[in-house]
């Protein structure tokens, strides 16, 4: 994939730097030991973290930071990596869909950062660009119906959007069938290194839990 991050976000997070992992995968159903990791850190961070104190973490303060500036409410419209903590420190299970989209998560909550997962097959297109959401954009979010996504950050492929930090989108979701897996991180704090790390990560997991080589990453700016 060709990734063009707009001038929209350029001038509201111009140190924003994200990476994008693509892989051939194999999904399943359920993983046990991907759900041990999963609860795992879901009780580590009940013992060090709380509701307010989960906002200061770089990746989820940053995109919070950046929805204000493109004037959505944070609180409101969540970013994916916020409300799935918080879902870990209510002691609610963060719900499960599939191992790849288990995984995905997984890498999420792991570093902080909202991370959008794909059926790479179902993109229109070889190219997206990272823009801004627009006011009537038509976008049906993964289990929530049609959203509105004006001021939100959003990936667009040929066709329209297919991914923002609070929700992707049913037309390219992950499903049991998929083969080939794209994995976008997007480090709106600016860290390169954690971005970089956390691609690494996920392709750790692949390894472990989509029968998988790891595939390979890109940073893009």
């Amino acid at each position: 994939m060709k990734i063009i991050v707009s001038k929209e976000i350029e001038n509201v997070c111009p140190n924003f730097v994200g990476a994008c992992v693509e892989a051939q995968v194999k999904n399943s159903p359920y993983c046990a030991e991907l759900w041990q990791e999963i609860n795992a850190l879901g009780e580590h961070y009940r013992e060090v973290l709380s509701t307010e104190t989960l906002k200061a973490i770089s990746g989820i303060e940053a995109t919070r930071r950046v929805y204000r500036a493109c004037g959505k409410d944070p609180s409101r419209y969540r970013p994916a990596a916020e409300a799935l903590i918080r879902r870990q420190l209510k002691g609610k299970d963060l719900y499960q869909i599939d191992t790849l989209v288990d995984l995905v998560n997984l890498a999420s909550i792991r570093y902080g950062y909202s991370i959008g997962g794909f059926d790479a097959d179902k993109f229109q297109g070889d190219t997206l660009t990272l823009g801004v959401g627009r006011e009537g954009e038509p976008y049906e979010g993964i289990g929530r119906g049609m959203i509105n996504i004006a001021g939100l950050p959003v990936y667009r492929d040929a066709k329209g959007g297919v991914g923002t930090p609070t929700s992707d989108n049913e037309r390219t979701k992950i499903g049991l069938s998929t083969t080939h897996l794209v994995v976008l991180i997007n480090g709106y704090d600016g860290d390169e290194s954690q971005v970089v790390a956390n691609a690494q990560y996920i392709q750790e997991l692949v390894r472990k839990y989509a029968q998988s080589d790891g595939g390979s990453f890109f940073t893009y700016r």
